[in-house]
């Protein structure tokens, strides 16, 4: 059985870091091989630029009919693809704006290219505000969309758009971004489907913890309804360069290491739980290996949202596997749905 939201609440206000910490750990360990490790190599490619959401914590997206805005040709796309393959990548992540011109046929026409040339590598495209707006410049139901996406090659969803999923945060940093219900409604509909998706989870953006328990009481009711959810990702906001960053403090390592070990003991019908280099570092994340995680994400052979916002850190398969090495456990690469292992 799991932490309550009052029993959450108590850790995230407490001081033994330590403490949760080691009971995070125990928990990873039963949940997941205690001596295996995992990352995997895949590619972020932002396919747009374009977005109408404004959010205050992105300084990636530019508006509709600005000159720097971009919408990238397939053959630039197949050429990323065939970089991340020859560097031993299984996945690619397509993630862009919400560009109101993009109907249907545009993406299934993405994936339905990328399938055709490049059938080894794993889909995993679309975060629910993504779909939400092939939705409604479509004018389908998100069942529809997600069947469509589905028979042209997509494979399973990312929950990026999350950010806290409390409505009173959402209002706050990202109003015209769609509201928490409908973030679940379509994990909940691409789980009916058969699809797995992952759960994430930005903070450091102003919000209180309980805006924090909020969003992961939400998830393990999810998980508990379909359990669809692969894996949960909880990430650092990066400020610079965003209006946002001006108006809060930036997070701790020691808050990062903390939300990560109760994110473990909170969503304990979750398998994996990832720790992050991207925004808090590679020497944290490696401390987050005795957090409670028990993977390491991706190369991420491309990132430019969090770059934007002043993000530099960088890494490589050789780096993840020394860091992995260096905690104590066996490096092991992983597909994007946690199926296969290959050690090295």
């Amino acid at each position: 059985m799991g932490l309550t939201p009052q029993e959450a609440l108590d850790l995230f206000h407490s001081d033994d870091l330590i403490g949760i910490g080691m009971a995070a750990n125990e928990v990873r360990r039963k949940k997941t091989d205690p001596r295996v490790a995992t990352y995997q190599i895949d590619r972020n490619i932002n396919y747009t630029n374009v977005c109408t959401e404004y959010c205050s914590f992105c300084a990636f997206y530019r508006p509709l009919g600005s000159k720097e805005g971009y919408v990238l040709p397939l053959e630039t796309i197949h050429e990323k693809i065939e970089e991340m393959i020859a560097l031993g990548g299984t996945g690619v992540l397509l993630q862009g704006g919400l560009h109101p011109d993009l109907k249907i046929e545009f993406y299934e026409n993405m994936l339905r290219s990328i399938r055709e040339r490049f059938p080894q590598v794993h889909l995993h495209c679309f975060s629910a505000p993504e779909v939400l707006c092939i939705a409604e410049a479509s004018s389908l139901s998100v069942r529809d969309t997600i069947l469509r996406l589905r028979d042209a090659g997509l494979q399973s969803i990312p929950g990026a758009g999350a950010e806290i999923l409390d409505d009173e945060v959402r209002a706050r940093i990202s109003r015209l971004k769609c509201r928490s219900e409908e973030w679940e409604a379509v994990h909940r509909e691409a789980h009916a489907l058969g699809m797995r998706t992952t759960a994430t989870m930005m903070f450091g953006c102003g919000e209180e913890y309980r805006h924090r328990v909020n969003h992961l009481e939400r998830l393990r009711r999810i998980q508990q309804d379909s359990g669809g959810f692969t894996a949960f990702i909880p990430w650092l906001f990066a400020p610079e360069n965003t209006p946002l960053g001006k108006k809060v403090p930036e997070a701790t390592a020691f808050d990062y290491l903390k939300t990560l070990a109760i994110s473990r003991l909170y969503l304990d019908n979750i398998d994996h739980i990832q720790s992050s280099w991207l925004t808090p570092g590679i020497k944290i994340c490696q401390v987050g290996l005795q957090f409670g995680a028990d993977d390491v994400g991706s190369t991420l052979i491309e990132e430019n949202v969090v770059h934007a916002a002043g993000v530099r850190n960088r890494t490589n398969e050789e780096e993840l596997r020394r860091i992995i090495s260096q905690a104590g456990y066996t490096p092991a690469q992983r597909d994007t749905l946690y199926r296969s292992y290959i050690l090295k």
